[in-house]
């Protein structure tokens, strides 16, 4: 199959997928509203622990700021635009539903915001997806020191839970990481604002896509290799690629296939060789408009698996099997869902036999 071939038939798959996909979701939200199981209103002071530390909220934010595109979309997904007065660590476009009111939300930065622009916008709340924005060692600064100035600051719990980060690469995960994570921060996120109802509804609808991406590719894993490279900082260099812990490992697990990389670490930096010697059947690679490496540009990563001796050998090479998948659907995120679908259509896509 020519990788023309490959991308259409993807295209296709995800296009016919949309409407059963959002079917499920409309009847798991329609069952949840049937049951009468309103989420309850939220009673202040809430205290929520985030990462170990606790939290307290007198009355719901009036004023966010966001660091980390995950956060963004899960606020703006709550119906939450209108409270967010500050973004910043994009990889890409907004999700399209939320163009025209992410347009009006001031950009700090497109990478790592200063500390004084952030608390130069006045918020009494600051929301993060990860610990390296907001940590013990943040680049943009420490919980104390928003807590200094009586801002909490809530990080992805998919960042912190079971998870090391006190090393100078992407982390350590000690355990697989799953989207209930994801719906944890959802669900809290959702009660620090008092919108409990829309939380529930929106964990329903992603519950729904899940399973019927893994329903749609059931038996098609077959136990396949597969590699998610992100990026690289040379292009003829090692590679960046999801350790066995991740967002990319909870998808191979929950499609049937398996990680060729055998590491906890989040993102490790492997050798061509390495991969090579483990021979993935499908290459995942990343999609971004961030250009912080050179091969952030998926067609450097494209031009460098069909030329490079070693990589052009591969047998996901040799057969066109590379999938492309947008980079927030590859980090624990509201998108790892998408990502899940694209890797189901893909799989689904392989010629019996190939």
């Amino acid at each position: 199959m020519t990788v023309f071939r490959l991308t259409t038939r993807l295209r296709a798959l995800s296009l016919a997928a949309i409407p059963a996909l959002v079917g499920a979701a409309l009847v798991g939200a329609t069952l949840f509203a049937a049951s009468g199981a309103a989420a309850a209103a939220t009673r202040y002071p809430l205290t929520v622990t985030n990462c170990g530390q606790p939290l307290t909220f007198a009355q719901a934010p009036k004023r966010a700021v966001s660091i980390g595109q995950s956060s963004t979309e899960i606020l703006l997904s709550l119906g939450l635009a209108d409270r967010l007065v500050g973004t910043a660590v994009w990889f890409g476009p907004v999700l399209k539903p939320f163009e025209a009111v992410n347009a009006k939300i001031k950009r700090l930065a497109d990478n790592d915001p200063s500390f004084e622009a952030v608390v130069g916008q006045a918020p009494d709340l600051v929301t993060a997806q990860y610990e390296w924005h907001i940590g013990p060692n943040g680049s943009v600064g420490k919980r104390e020191q928003f807590a200094a100035l009586g801002v909490p600051a809530y990080v992805s719990p998919a960042d912190c839970v079971e998870k090391d980060n006190s090393g100078s690469g992407d982390g350590v995960r000690k355990r697989l990481f799953t989207m209930d994570l994801i719906y944890q921060e959802i669900r809290e996120l959702a009660q620090i604002f008092d919108v409990a109802d829309r939380g529930e509804e929106l964990i329903t609808t992603l519950r729904a896509r899940e399973a019927a991406a893994i329903k749609a590719v059931a038996g098609k894993g077959k136990d396949r290799a597969v590699v998610f490279w992100f990026s690289s900082k040379d292009v003829k260099g090692d590679a960046f690629v999801a350790g066995r812990n991740g967002a990319p490992a909870y998808i191979l697990s929950a499609l049937g296939a398996r990680n060729v990389i055998d590491t906890n670490e989040e993102w490790p930096l492997v050798g061509w060789e390495g991969i090579a010697a483990a021979n993935p059947a499908v290459i995942v690679i990343a999609t971004m408009d961030r250009r912080r490496f050179p091969a952030d540009d998926v067609e450097v990563k494209r031009a460098f698996l069909a030329s490079d001796p070693v990589a052009s050998r591969l047998e996901a090479v040799r057969h066109n099997r590379v999938v492309l998948m947008n980079a927030q659907s590859m980090n624990p995120s509201i998108r790892t869902i998408d990502g899940l679908e694209a890797l189901a259509a893909g799989l689904a896509a392989i010629e019996p036999g190939q």
